[in-house]
């Protein structure tokens, strides 16, 4: 099994070395435009139409809260579309899982939400949800679905997320996921878990974020909330950017194959396959 990992990692490092070069890469101060409008140069591929319920799709959570109601709530579309494009083009270039090449933002209150069993929400530190959204993602998670979360730093905003998803799960908590959980060795083997900063923070050996709280953020934590047969329902990704690792492929050499390659992919990869499994 390890040597199969082996190969795969080296399968992996190829694969996204030669097709980097590829990836039209978004810009910081870019505004904000659809996939219908641009794919960025990710290119599109083939997928059995007869077969849509066959066909993993990346779903980003939109929200319109930040630091309350009524606020803006531009958290939701971070690194997007970017590292939602890159992702779902490694996903089926380097596993079995056919992938939608069109990923799409969902909102908790949708009533097809359970058709996508995988959702992505990130920069959860300001997030507010409202009734109606704690009430569909109870109900999403128990009947089956995984969310992700992903992007934030700090002992503040893990606090923010801690609150909301109280309302949402009232009886039970979060818990970090020991390192050998099958999560973090289903398909790669994770010796770490890894901590992924936004390209601009990758200075030498500093993986980390600085937030204003001063918390000390250089430790990344995973953390989940099970269901009733010890099923991953939430799985928390804090201090640390997965996405940026998705997005910023090609951007920055030494970034990609740090971070990119060795983590961010990995990870996610890991990550989807539970979801898909359990």
């Amino acid at each position: 099994m390890m040597r199969q990992r082996s190969k795969t990692f080296v399968m992996l490092t190829v694969m996204l070395v030669v097709g980097a070069a590829g990836i039209a890469l978004a810009q910081w101060g870019r505004r904000f435009r659809s996939i219908e409008e641009d794919r960025r140069g990710v290119p599109q591929w083939e997928v059995d139409r007869q077969f849509p319920g066959d066909t993993f799709t990346f779903a980003r959570v939109y929200y319109d809260s930040y630091y309350g109601r009524g606020r803006g709530g531009g958290g939701w579309r971070t690194d997007y579309p970017d590292s939602d494009l890159n992702f779902s083009l490694r996903l089926q270039q380097l596993t079995t899982i056919k992938v939608n090449p069109d990923p799409v933002i969902v909102n908790l209150t949708d009533e097809n939400l359970s058709d996508y069993p995988f959702l992505y929400l990130i920069e959860p530190g300001g997030l507010v949800f409202s009734e109606a959204e704690v009430v569909a993602l109870r109900k999403y998670c128990f009947n089956g679905g995984f969310l992700m979360v992903d992007d934030f730093w700090g002992d503040t905003q893990y606090e923010n997320l801690a609150f909301e998803l109280e309302r949402v799960f009232p009886d039970r908590k979060p818990f970090e996921v020991p390192l050998d959980h099958e999560i973090f060795h289903n398909v790669y083997d994770m010796k770490e878990k890894p901590q992924v900063p936004a390209i601009g923070r990758a200075w030498g050996s500093v993986t980390w974020e600085d937030t204003r709280d001063g918390s000390d953020n250089s430790v990344p934590h995973y953390r989940a909330i099970v269901d009733d047969k010890d099923r991953i329902m939430v799985f928390i990704c804090h201090n640390t950017d997965l996405g940026d690792g998705w997005e910023r492929e090609g951007e920055d050499e030494e970034y990609f194959r740090e971070f990119s390659v060795k983590k961010a992919y990995p990870m996610g990869i890991n990550i989807v396959t539970y979801a898909m499994t359990h």
